[in-house]
């Protein structure tokens, strides 16, 4: 895991210096494909690593609790809430609500 630190982290470095002399277009590119690259590097290590981790009992069972759906979704939820992607639930902006939660108004068709 210390080799994608170990290898990107002067190039983040050289690309900040990079955007300080005004090449900030070229810099800027360069952080992100660092950040590009170190991911990939991070995520083929763990797919290589990941049945002998799953092997020790208490990152098998923080996996588990992970990848549950209803963990995911919790944190879906509140990640949602962080960003602002749905106003709050206390707040004073009225919700939007679908056409079909409505309540029935028209007299020429009665409810059932």
């Amino acid at each position: 895991m210390a080799l994608p630190i170990a290898t990107v982290e002067p190039l983040k470095l050289a690309a900040v210096a990079l955007a300080g002399k005004g090449h900030w277009i070229t810099g800027t590119a360069m952080i992100a494909a660092c950040y590009a690259f170190s991911l990939l590097i991070v995520e083929r290590l763990f797919v290589i690593v990941k049945p002998k981790l799953l092997s020790i009992s208490w990152f098998a069972r923080l996996w588990e609790g992970f990848i549950s759906v209803r963990v995911r979704a919790r944190l879906w939820r509140v990640l949602k809430h962080c960003i602002g992607l749905r106003p709050d639930r206390g707040s004073s902006a009225p919700s939007p609500r679908p056409w079909h939660t409505e309540p029935f108004s028209d007299r020429r068709y009665p409810r059932r």
